[in-house]
């Protein structure tokens, strides 16, 4: 054996007691916990939802498309209504870069009644439209009960409902046999389409075939509105021919859009509000990381007496220091699942009550986790310092 004295083995402190100890503070203060952790929930959760709602605005022009394109007539040189040539669809069709092509037409005086008893003057907003069949598959929509219009079934007395039309009339679905009244005829409704975010008309309209139409109202080709698909690379050239090319003779009358514009616009109004959100939330994290840094240094001064008695049984100051480092981790990213959790919430219930999917991207949620332990981090390191360097007697006898 040596002649020297055995040194004793270095103090350890395993992954797993590190947890222990360092979750003491939150489970014997479990509300000051709470509080201190509240200030980086709500900072996450503002964060969250601030990038969830932008993500989800930009995820429906994404789904939506931006190769849609309306032609309407305009107005005349003299300020008067002007229309379109009642082969513009046609003429629309045949351009280079075009995918689809559908019209509709207003019906002039009719109403949309859910019966024959209801007063023709209650007409709820409803407009009629005659349509071709292709305008489902143009305008990119979906059925949320039943079928659209068909070569079956445009000559006959047969309606396709709006979503805003439909919830105005009280038919949510087609359970036993829909009937309204169009025009004092009775129509037998044999689908309800989804919302459309790119047609707001169609939402608050019914739509029949143009055969009906022009034997029960005399309606013609000219259409009221003419949608069409472009290839995305097309868009731009598309748009600027539209004009010429729905009427040749009159271009200056013919108004061209493109709906997906407004949702654009919509996006950087929102992508504005998105910046204030997040200052707000990057405000709401700093006061929460103040906070936490707050709850340490107390935590210090008032577990002297904890931090002497672990020192005097070997604990090192790298030990202690990284108990009160991980006390304040575990604050932060106890914040941090909540607030995110939160956001998300908050996100799902706003799209369940707007009727939209719900988009929470996946980088808000680990963006949120990892700001809050970086928030943590930092708060954490002065107070961990600061109980790192005190002495045992010191901490016992102050303690």
């Amino acid at each position: 054996m040596s002649g020297g004295r055995d040194r004793p083995a270095p103090s350890r402190l395993l992954a797993a007691d590190v947890l222990s100890v360092g979750s003491i503070g939150l489970r014997t203060r479990r509300l000051r916990s709470g509080l201190s952790a509240l200030g980086v929930a709500i900072g996450i959760a503002v964060l969250g939802l601030s990038a969830s709602s932008q993500a989800q605005l930009l995820a429906t022009i994404d789904e939506l498309g931006t190769n849609l394109l309306t032609v309407q007539p305009g107005q005349s040189v003299f300020g008067e209504a002007a229309t379109l040539p009642e082969n513009a669809a046609t003429k629309l069709r045949a351009l280079p870069g075009v995918q689809s092509v559908a019209a509709v037409t207003a019906v002039a005086d009719a109403t949309v009644r859910r019966n024959p008893f209801v007063d023709v003057a209650e007409t709820g907003g409803i407009a009629v439209l005659a349509a071709d069949p292709s305008v489902l598959r143009t305008l990119g929509g979906e059925l949320a009960a039943g079928r659209f219009l068909s070569a079956a079934t445009v000559r006959f007395p047969a309606v396709v409902l709006g979503a805003v039309a439909a919830r105005r009339l009280g038919l949510a679905s087609l359970a036993g046999r829909a009937q309204v009244v169009i025009g004092g005829r009775t129509y037998t409704v044999i689908g309800i389409l989804r919302p459309l975010a790119l047609a707001p008309d169609v939402d608050r309209s019914a739509l029949v075939g143009y055969p009906m139409a022009r034997r029960a109202f005399g309606t013609e080709r000219s259409a009221s509105t003419v949608y069409m698909r472009a290839d995305d690379d097309a868009v731009q050239r598309v748009h600027a021919l539209a004009g010429a090319t729905a009427n040749p003779e009159r271009p200056e009358e013919v108004d061209v859009s493109r709906p997906s514009d407004a949702l654009q616009a919509r996006a950087a109004a929102k992508g504005a509000f998105t910046s204030l959100l997040l200052g707000l939330g990057a405000v709401a994290l700093l006061v929460g990381g103040v906070g936490i840094a707050n709850v340490m240094v107390i935590s210090v001064i008032e577990r002297r007496s904890e931090i002497g008695l672990r020192r005097a049984l070997g604990a090192t100051r790298r030990h202690i220091s990284t108990q009160f480092l991980t006390e304040s981790l575990l604050l932060a990213a106890l914040g941090g699942v909540a607030g995110s959790a939160g956001g998300a919430l908050v996100t799902a219930i706003a799209s369940a009550a707007r009727g939209q999917p719900t988009v929470v991207p996946l980088y808000a949620v680990a963006g949120g986790v990892l700001a809050a332990l970086l928030i943590g981090a930092l708060a954490g390191l002065y107070p961990a310092a600061r109980a790192a360097r005190l002495s045992p007697t010191e901490a016992l006898r102050t303690g």
